[in-house]
């Protein structure tokens, strides 16, 4: 598993005029590296797992699976692996509209057989809620650990009790600077220390819940 996280990506990607994906690399918290990704759809794959706390290690097209199946040798490569503490995940990402594509459901169909004989997990991962998404995204603006003061962060952590709004946690510390102490909290978010529920738009009505 050691040799699969230090793997690079399987292919390269290049920029060029009039390309239809979308093509980019993320700076990733569990990683502590950039991470490519080739489409919008892989891009907001790669911040879920990011913010999962589940998730130890994310690896972009990690590598090249070939099988024979129906008597021809097949090929293909996932797009990501992550690393999890119950195991490796492979996953495919594809629109919700192509799974019906006989050539995608084909593949996918050979490569979860390929995966799970071998006691992994296959994702094929779609569009993700909407509201849920963006609040992951707003939050992975807060995601460099770096940035933030460690003692500011303890200050907030003593002072953010379980069952606060998000703009009462905002307010805890009025000699700080408003704008320091936001950060904090949102940092915490999504360190997953404090939690909410992100099903819903974060507002300042927003409740937070401590890990026990």
């Amino acid at each position: 598993m050691d040799e699969l996280a230090g793997a690079v990506p399987w292919r390269s990607f290049r920029w060029y005029r009039g390309q239809k994906h979308y093509s980019g690399t993320y700076w990733s918290s569990t990683v502590g590296g950039h991470v490519t990704y080739e489409s919008r759809l892989e891009l907001s794959r790669l911040l879920l797992a990011d913010f999962d706390a589940e998730v130890r290690h994310i690896v972009a097209q990690p590598f090249l699976l070939r099988a024979r199946v129906n008597g021809k040798l097949r090929r293909h490569v996932p797009d990501y692996l992550l690393i999890e503490d119950s195991g490796p995940v492979v996953v495919d990402v594809k629109p919700a509209r192509r799974l019906a594509d006989p050539k995608v459901a084909f593949t996918f169909g050979w490569t979860r057989q390929v995966v799970e004989e071998r006691g992994w997990r296959f994702e094929v991962a779609t569009e993700s809620p909407a509201v849920e998404l963006g609040n992951v995204r707003f939050l992975a603006g807060y995601r460099r650990s770096s940035l933030f003061s460690l003692a500011l962060l303890e200050r907030v952590r003593a002072e953010v009790v379980d069952g606060a709004s998000l703009g009462h946690a905002f307010e805890c510390l009025p000699g700080e600077s408003p704008s320091y102490v936001k950060s904090a909290v949102l940092h915490l978010l999504w360190r997953r220390e404090l939690r909410a529920d992100l099903t819903e738009p974060l507002s300042g009505r927003t409740l937070l819940r401590r890990l026990p």
